[in-house]
């Protein structure tokens, strides 16, 4: 860790101690229950749309593809796999590290790849619509589409980020009378 997610880290459990009155085992408890819960929700939509691109090469059509379609086709089914097994992975590694006291690094990893998986489905999401939207009316509307999928995904990230920034100056306590 850099001195600056050191210091975030003490930041935010002296927050959650006087806030909650939570032991860092307690918050890590939390925090694993939590993860949990969007897994369960990410990893139905990424099954689903990994399910769905391995079917296409068996439908009729498939062969209508450009050679620029099927190597979106390909990047984005590599993506999506590659989305799946960092969504799923966060359980095998409990399962590995059952019983061995290792919550702060399970949470630590499980926070990693479940945000790489995230973004890898997010990628993957892009290319299905530029794969649909090239096939079905055009090459043109088909990057214009991706590109309005990649600004709508990387517009949440940001809005995330200003949320968090808001958040923090909420949370900072008033100044002092006198200073």
């Amino acid at each position: 860790m850099s001195g600056g997610s050191e210091d975030q880290a003490r930041d935010d459990d002296e927050w959650n101690y006087r806030a909650r009155h939570e032991t860092e085992t307690q918050r890590l408890d939390r925090n694993w229950a939590a993860l949990l819960q969007e897994l369960r929700v990410v990893q139905t939509g990424v099954q689903l749309l990994t399910g769905f691109l391995l079917t296409l090469p068996f439908q009729q059509r498939f062969t209508d593809l450009t050679d620029f379609e099927v190597e979106i086709y390909l990047a984005t089914v590599a993506l999506s796999v590659l989305s799946t097994m960092l969504l799923v992975a966060p359980v095998g590694i409990h399962r590995m590290l059952f019983r061995q006291h290792a919550l702060p690094a399970l949470v630590a990893t499980a926070h990693k790849l479940t945000v790489s998986g995230i973004t890898t489905f997010g990628a993957a999401l892009i290319g299905v619509v530029l794969l649909i939207f090239s096939f079905v009316v055009s090459l043109r509307v088909g990057l214009v589409a991706a590109a309005v999928a990649a600004t709508l995904f990387c517009g949440l990230s940001v809005l995330a980020t200003i949320l968090r920034l808001r958040h923090r100056i909420d949370d900072d306590p008033p100044p002092a009378a006198g200073h």
